[in-house]
């Protein structure tokens, strides 16, 4: 074990090593070592206390102005009150029973104050707050420690305040820095003009100034873009050792024939895409490629042509989607474009036809068996269906190729049991309209090759995006109801998203609340406004439909659909809604992806600012996917300038789905990059932004491509190694083998 591995209860005792792993998760030297500072602040430039959010742990730089002691009416005791100041705002400290502190807090003073903000009698106060004096005369050696330096201000906890961790980082540095290995080869480090690993730790925690800072924070970003690199040129240097068919289609065959058939030409995009996967399909080993296209760019069109190549070579090709409603309409849509060479081996089909499968959950035991049965044997060449295509019991004869549509919706786990399903690993194309932030991350490290869909097919029309206040300005969700009846009589359709289903009783388990949310088929941002908790329950579609069929919408026909309707159901008010039948659509989100009705010119989204960045988008796709143009109105309550209104108003800004994913990962952090945690609350990454930093991070791929070509074991490299492995513990090994 090396120096940096020890726990470190050697080197700061055991009560504050358990404080520093309870809270922190710092567990060894080498944890504390690499906690860098959040921020920094200087000597005679206080914090701006007016900018402090309640209920926030803050540590903060001011000085003392007032210190008043208050003997309590009628009873024992006393309150110490302290306010300080940064020369515009004030910030009251109250001590209770500790009149003995007027003897180091006294006016004038300038020190660092740590608490949780709170508010009594409509005035920010921290009651209790640690603190460390920083002028001389107090008689702290904090003075003298920071002095001439820049102060670092750590990510703390109540237990263990910003000084204090910096007093156990200086332990470190003082016993250890001389353990410090060095990752990155000499010659990278000369070549980019980076300063040793050492002397990046030491000026990270102790900057003289912010050219010190810089120089460090520059450094100790290319350790994490290059560890990170390397394991994933490592891994790309893995798959392509592996064994794959090659899968290619031949002349005259089924894809020759359903090219023939198609009543349009590929965009030019389209075609680029398709000859990148077709490439990707004839080599020996496995393809590994995300499609990024923007909603109605036609990726289902361009999945399909590459599945009809594989079963033209042979195997047999998968599409998995998230739900059942997507399943039915994908199966649906492309056997009615492929027509009779969807019916191979039945009276009716083509010679160079093959059989296309559905396999849901909740499909019938004799229509399972069969498809079941058509997948084993080879009879079917394309089988689409949800994550019942993942049991144990689904086998194929020959599966060459898997199609992942909206790949966030399922989990690494999940493709890769599906991936299991060949003898040998099968082709992979993952689609999706816009990557979740983890997406963003991994591709801008360049772990899967990329293609891009970035033209609309011709006859596609624009779509309008509107903020809709409805609470501010009522008048205008009564406009919104108006425009849905105004598409309607021109012989259009509209849909109404809600959050919720509304048909279940209340829950007050937590853990029902999130599986009912599953169900209705989002889950709230947690960013949805302070004090959320006393929000009104997410508007129901229930309860919607109902009021707008008394309501504005009175006279029209309005149907609704969520995923608690059964399959039969489902699929009847989809049939009807497709057939024109049905006027207005009040539905869950059920509706994101994959459905296409041409007709549908309008869509309002109740209580929008609950949905994500991601799923806003999809849900607008829905609409303008016919000759005439799109509407969307986001409706919701939440006041303007609120974190919420800024997330929707940069949704109405843009229809590119790659700036989208951007903002979403601007608001949400990339999350463990490395890790199985997409939600984007936890980020391996501390000085790296995959956003700001894009050119570090493509400059060490290339630098780590290159070592591992010349060296995939690292051999020369133990440093290195010793990085990599302490990067990739035995959960984010697994994660990435599975890929």
């Amino acid at each position: 074990m090396g120096a940096l591995d020890e726990p470190l209860t050697k080197l700061v005792g055991d009560r504050t090593a358990k404080v520093l792993a309870d809270s922190l998760k710092l567990r060894t030297v080498g944890d504390l070592l690499h906690h860098y500072p959040r921020r920094y602040v200087e000597r005679g430039q206080l914090t701006s206390l007016d900018e402090l959010e309640v209920d926030e742990h803050v540590t903060v730089l001011a000085r003392i102005e007032k210190v008043t002691l208050i003997p309590f009416r009628g009873r024992k005791g006393d309150r110490l009150e302290v306010v300080v100041t940064d020369g515009r705002s004030r910030l009251s400290l109250v001590f209770f029973n500790q009149g003995w502190r007027q003897k180091e807090l006294r006016a004038g003073a300038q020190g660092l104050f740590a608490g949780k903000v709170g508010v009594f009698n409509r005035t920010r106060q921290l009651v209790s707050p640690d603190y460390q004096l920083l002028d001389e005369d107090a008689g702290s050696d904090a003075a003298e420690r920071f002095a001439g330096r820049l102060i670092p201000v750590y990510g703390a906890s109540a237990q263990m305040p910003s000084w204090k961790l910096s007093i156990c980082v200086e332990t470190a540095l003082a016993k250890h820095l001389g353990d410090v290995g060095e990752p990155l080869p000499a010659e990278l480090r000369e070549r980019h003009d980076l300063i040793p690993l050492p002397e990046a730790l030491e000026l990270i925690h102790r900057p003289r100034g912010h050219a010190d800072r810089e120089r460090a924070q520059s450094r100790l970003r290319w350790d994490e873009a290059f560890v990170l690199q390397v394991a994933l040129a490592q891994r790309r240097a893995a798959d392509s050792a592996l064994p794959a068919k090659p899968r290619r289609a031949r002349e005259g065959g089924l894809l020759d024939a359903f090219d023939a058939r198609l009543p349009f030409t590929l965009t030019e995009g389209q075609r680029k895409v398709s000859a990148e996967i077709a490439a990707d399909l004839a080599t020996d080993h496995p393809m590994h490629r995300l499609l990024q296209g923007e909603v109605g760019s036609g990726k289902t069109l361009v999945a399909l042509r590459a599945m009809l190549a594989v079963v033209d070579a042979g195997g047999q090709a998968v599409l998995l989607a998230p739900t059942e409603v997507l399943a039915q309409q994908h199966h649906r849509s492309i056997v009615e474009m492929m027509g009779d060479l969807a019916e191979g081996g039945m009276i009716g089909g083509s010679d160079l036809g093959t059989r296309v499968v559905l396999l849901t959950g909740s499909m019938g035991v004799a229509a399972r068996r069969q498809a079941l049965l058509d997948m084993a044997c080879g009879d079917a060449g394309i089988a689409i269906g949800t994550h019942a295509l993942i049991e144990d019991k689904v086998q194929f004869q020959d599966l060459g190729l898997v199609v992942v549509d909206e790949q966030h919706r399922f989990g690494v786990e999940q493709r890769d049991a599906l991936r299991a399903k060949g003898e040998q690993p099968p082709h992979l194309l993952v689609m999706t309209a816009t990557p979740i932030p983890r997406t963003v991350a991994m591709t801008v490290f360049g772990d899967l090759e990329t293609s891009v869909l970035d033209q609309l097919p011709a006859g596609r029309s624009p779509i309008s995006t509107h903020v809709v206040p409805a609470l501010e300005k009522p008048n205008f969700l009564t406009r919104a109801w108006e425009r849905v009846r105004e598409e309607v009589a021109k012989g259009h359709q509209a849909y109404v998203v809600c959050p919720r289903i509304g048909d279940e009783e209340p829950a007050a388990d937590p853990k029902k609340k999130r599986r009912r949310a599953a169900e209705d088929g989002f889950e709230e941002v947690a960013d949805a406004g302070a004090g959320s908790d006393e929000r009104r329950p997410p508007l129901s579609v229930v309860e919607t439909a109902g009021k707008l069929v008394e309501g504005p919408l009175s006279g029209l026909r309005v149907e609704i659909l969520h995923g608690r309707l059964a399959p039969e159901a489902k699929d009847e008010v989809m049939r009807r809604f497709a057939a024109g039948e049905v006027d207005v659509l009040v539905a869950t989100t059920v509706i994101e992806v994959g459905v296409n009705v041409p007709n549908s010119t309008a869509m309002v989204i109740m209580d929008a600012d609950r949905f994500g960045v991601s799923q806003l988008h999809q849900l607008r796709g829905r609409v303008g996917r016919g000759s005439a143009p799109g509407l969307c109105l986001l409706v919701s309550e939440m006041p303007g300038g609120s974190a919420a209104r800024a997330r929707l108003d940069a949704v109405a800004g843009t229809l590119d789905g790659f700036e989208l994913s951007r903002i979403d990962l601007e608001q949400r952090r990339e999350g463990d990059v490395l890790g199985q945690a997409q939600s984007g609350v936890k980020s391996s990454l501390k000085v790296l932004s995959v956003l700001e930093d894009e050119e570090v991070i493509l400059t060490a791929r290339t630098e780590a491509t290159r070592l591992v070509a010349e060296d995939p074991e690292l051999t020369a490299h133990p440093e290195l190694r010793t990085a990599l492995e302490s990067l990739l513990d035995e959960d984010r090994a697994a994660y990435m083998e599975k890929g």
